[in-house]
């Protein structure tokens, strides 16, 4: 493989914060930046990661490295979210939703069964899911999923999407951008289908309020 010499200067914006960030705190530089995807969502993984494989193929540290701090910072922004739905609590979030129009506690109260049932699954798929993965956090804090469980599945999902965009910058070098464009087509299939689906359930519960 021909590892880049690019200089972090020939890099803007986002990227060239990310990749200077990295270069100058190493390791823990690229926790942080994967970490603030999960509190940030506007700052994608599906850019940072491949940064981090990028910025592995220069030397700046070990592909392993890359692969255990961006599975770090990922685990612990999760941690910080399950925190805040834990301090949101059912019981205060089961009253907010009945009063959003449109919803109510019986829709809480589904959605709660469901993750009862599925809430192993829905963390470990959800991080690998774009906007979902910085989202699904909170009802596993809101529904008080054991923390070791909630570790296990968020750190297993993490890894395995980050070992994937991070293998894939740091073999593509200077070409890294192509993860983040074929990626980046993926999140807007994801989005479109969840404004469809959406839209599909603000139609229905407008039609069931004439009728009714």
């Amino acid at each position: 493989m021909t590892v880049s010499t690019a200089s972090p200067g020939e890099l803007t914006g986002v990227a060239g914060w990310a990749v200077g960030l990295m270069e100058s705190l190493g390791g823990p530089g690229a926790a942080l930046v994967v970490g603030l995807d999960n509190l940030f969502p506007p700052l994608p993984s599906e850019l940072v990661l491949p940064l981090a494989g990028f910025a592995a193929g220069r030397g700046t540290f070990g592909l392993g490295a890359a692969l255990f701090w961006t599975t770090l910072g990922s685990v612990a922004g999760a941690v910080v979210v399950y925190l805040a739905g834990a301090l949101l609590g059912h019981d205060r979030m089961r009253r907010l939703a009945g009063r959003i129009p449109l919803l109510g506690t019986a829709d809480f109260d589904r959605t709660s069964a469901w993750f009862a049932r599925h809430g192993g699954k829905a963390v470990f798929f959800g991080r690998m899911i774009p906007v979902f993965r910085s989202l699904v956090s909170v009802p596993a804090g809101v529904e008080r999923m054991p923390f070791a469980r909630f570790l296990l599945f968020t750190t297993a999902g993490s890894l395995l999407w980050n070992t994937a965009f991070v293998v894939a910058g740091y073999l593509l070098g200077e070409n890294w951008p192509l993860v983040e464009r074929y990626a980046g087509f993926f999140q807007y299939v994801v989005l479109a289908v969840v404004t469809v689906a959406i839209g599909l359930f603000v139609v229905r519960r407008l039609k069931a309020r004439k009728a009714g």
